[in-house]
């Protein structure tokens, strides 16, 4: 009972703005130290036995403890308060993973729990576009007509929607799933990869690329599979971009419900289509889950060394600063603009300010109306990596290092003894780690407990692996 508690928690919350503010955070944060006394009080071992995932999970408790500290240097105690009390949410769910994903059954099951319940979420948002008529959600004019329902953030919906859609592919890939589970996983990716779409965001589209090379290299013969998954989402993406009261929710009633009606039989067609060409394709040869030449790890090392790169050289990159075109508008996926590179700009000047503890917790929106050049009104350097420097120094980004770390080494561990287990979790884990790095993703709990239960579900794997033989 306790894990589909804990595996439901994230598709819950996202119908109450994501989890964003304090009622409902605080509530999943009552739930999930419930589930930490329940595991306390019925299993053995509560905590990691692993060295990597200890080193994880001290990482974070860690980060929790040091931005609670930051709280006394803070120059707005009641937001730094706030991110002391997500974190405390963060590490009672991290806790209550590791403790409830270790047996078998439910770790299997995490990838299909997981991956529905974000289908319920974006299936949701896109109801409206395709039963106009019927469903009626509710816009902000910031969105100018992109997915942003039930979370109420676009990009929120882009992540939420790419990890979806890596989980689906891997599920659909997977041989040794029964054909209930890769059947619908099948289908599924073509309303995700269309909300991926309708988001407009350009940050999931790159995470959802870094997921599913991350995927293909974990799990080579999974390349069959996310070539199907693509054939089949980016038509039905197109569709969705001819389809103009779709892809903007503008235009008359009549026209809506056209529209809608055509988008409709495209899903039920693609979705179709998906399914029989994964189930008739991908066979079991194809599925086997092999090690990529030269190890996960080097394959990591390289992939994180050159998203460093790439965004140290953004922050950098003024001439690419500017707003790119608003709403659901086709030009932005073609831009690089973006306000981005100065608030990475200011972060970074905050950071050499205050190298050692921060400015405090929630400082970056102080500095950002001291510094800007632009008025936009930001409370966040939409990256968690530049906005941890900035806010709690090289205390806190060592902190931030070890959750880091520690995951991807129990993840490179899991793989190394259970490639089958491993793979779509670090695909999924690296679709976040990326997204996270060109948004406000930690300041959303309905997208970062995926990842958080994610990651106690590689601790608990590789828990389960230490004390056995190679």
């Amino acid at each position: 009972m306790g894990a589909v508690v804990l595996l439901a928690g994230p598709t819950a919350i996202a119908f109450w703005s994501g989890g964003y503010f304090e009622g409902p955070r605080l509530v999943a944060a009552i739930v999930a130290w419930s589930l930490v006394i329940l595991v306390a009080l019925t299993s053995d071992t509560p905590l990691p036995r692993s060295r990597p995932a200890q080193i994880a999970l001290a990482g974070l408790v860690g980060l929790a403890a040091w931005v609670g500290i930051s709280v006394s240097w803070a120059p707005l105690r009641g937001p730094a308060f706030e991110d002391f009390e997500r974190l405390l949410l963060y590490g009672a769910v991290l806790i209550a993973a590791v403790a409830l994903l270790r047996p078998r059954d439910i770790a299997r099951a995490t990838e299909p729990a997981l991956a529905g319940g974000a289908l319920v979420v974006v299936g949701y948002g896109l109801s409206e576009r395709v039963l106009p008529g019927v469903v009626h959600l509710g816009h902000s004019l910031s969105a100018g007509g992109r997915l942003e329902q039930p979370i109420t953030y676009w990009n929120a919906m882009g992540l939420l929607a790419a990890l979806g859609f890596v989980l689906c592919v891997r599920i659909a890939g997977d041989h040794t799933r029964a054909p209930a589970l890769r059947i619908p996983a099948a289908c599924a990716v073509v309303p995700f990869g269309v909300g991926v779409y309708l988001s407009f965001s350009r940050g999931a589209l790159a995470a959802l690329v870094v997921g599913l090379v991350v995927l293909g290299l974990a799990a080579l013969a999974q390349w069959r599979a996310i070539g199907l998954a693509l054939a089949a989402a980016i038509p039905a993406s197109v569709i969705a971009g001819v389809l103009s009261s779709v892809r903007t929710l503008s235009g008359s009633a009549g026209r809506r419900e056209l529209e809608g009606a055509v988008m409709l039989v495209a899903f039920a067609a693609l979705c179709a289509g998906s399914a029989y060409a994964q189930a008739r394709l991908v066979a079991p040869a194809d599925t086997t889950t092999r090690r990529a030449p030269g190890g996960v790890a080097a394959y990591a090392g390289l992939g994180a060394a050159a998203l460093a790169v790439a965004a140290l050289a953004a922050a950098n990159e003024h001439h690419g600063a500017g707003t790119p075109a608003f709403g659901a508008s086709n030009s932005r996926l073609g831009s690089v603009e973006s306000n981005r590179y100065e608030y990475w700009r200011v972060a970074l000047r905050s950071f050499a300010h205050h190298p050692l503890r921060g400015a405090g917790s929630s400082s970056f929106q102080v500095d950002w109306l001291r510094q800007r050049k632009i008025p936009d009104p930001a409370h966040d350097a939409h990256s968690l990596y530049f906005e941890t420097a900035a806010e709690l120094g090289v205390v806190g980004v060592a902190l931030l290092g070890m959750f880091l770390g520690g995951t991807a080494m129990s993840a490179v561990r899991l793989h190394g003894r259970r490639p089958e287990l491993a793979a779509g979790w670090a695909a999924a884990l690296a679709v976040w780690a990326v997204h996270a790095g060109l948004d406000w993703d930690w300041e959303m709990p309905a997208v970062s407990l995926i990842a958080l239960v994610l990651a106690g579900a590689v601790m608990a794997g590789a828990d389960a692996q230490a004390g056995r033989p190679a």
